[in-house]
């Protein structure tokens, strides 16, 4: 579903990331941890083509990105396939909730509202916000908000979702609940790349651990070998920092 092949980017004379492969297979969990600062948050903005890269490629789908500029076309392939949650919620603040789930099928697919109204409607109650579909953002606390972007990713019928720290602006009570919606997709059968810092609900949603340490992959595996039994010494040492 995801191939991405010997990745280099570069900010300046800093390299971002150093030569990162790695492949997300139709249906898996990929939870990217590690350091602050190690790559994981630029990796997920090319792989969605919002940041350009200095060498490799990406595959998405039948879709591939290479070093440079990407056609247009190319990237609204892309962007359809991979929706994205980031960790600021960014819904715009003018529309309600339900109008808020409805504006890619709308406006960047051209949908009608009779055809995709239901699906909205049926993604907030899948997220637990069906009962604030005429509410405003600014009425909505983070974690109902994050929600909503959840479901405003989904409206689109993405083929994988993006997840960059979802939870990591939110109180541990409102974290649970989205980290609740998101394992809820996992279990069915949704790909995803999940960047986060929360490791219990890496080991709960993964099914592939990467952990990124300055730019590189230190180790990948199933969360099992990568908790309780790491070979590479920087992600023992992140983890005992971690916990």
């Amino acid at each position: 579903m995801i191939v991405i092949d010997n990745l280099f980017k570069r900010h300046g004379k800093q390299e971002v990331l150093r030569g990162v492969s790695l492949s997300v297979g139709r249906g898996e969990v990929a939870v990217v941890v590690g350091p602050s600062g190690g790559g994981k948050s630029t990796l997920l903005r090319c792989i969605n083509g919002l940041e350009r890269f200095d060498a490799g490629r990406i595959v998405v789908g039948s879709d591939e990105l290479t070093a440079g500029a990407i056609p247009s076309q190319t990237l609204q392939r892309v962007r359809t396939r991979t929706g994205m949650v980031f960790q600021a919620f960014h819904l715009f603040p003018h529309l309600s909730t339900l109008e808020n789930v409805l504006a890619g099928p709308l406006y960047g697919q051209g949908k009608s509202r009779d055809e995709v109204e239901p699906e909205a409607r049926r993604l907030l109650q899948r997220v637990g916000m069906a009962h604030k579909a005429d509410a405003r953002p600014e009425v909505l606390s983070g974690g109902e908000q994050q929600r909503v972007a959840i479901a405003r990713a989904l409206a689109v019928c993405p083929e994988a979702i993006l997840f960059d720290e979802p939870t990591s602006a939110l109180d541990p009570v409102m974290a649970g609940e989205v980290q609740e919606v998101i394992a809820g997709l996992a279990r069915d059968g949704l790909t995803m790349i999940v960047v986060t810092h929360a490791l219990q609900f890496a080991r709960k949603v993964a099914m592939t651990v990467h952990v990124m340490h300055q730019g590189q992959l230190a180790e990948s595996g199933p969360p099992e070998q990568i908790f309780d039994s790491p070979r590479s010494e920087a992600v023992k040492v992140f983890l005992r920092q971690a916990t």
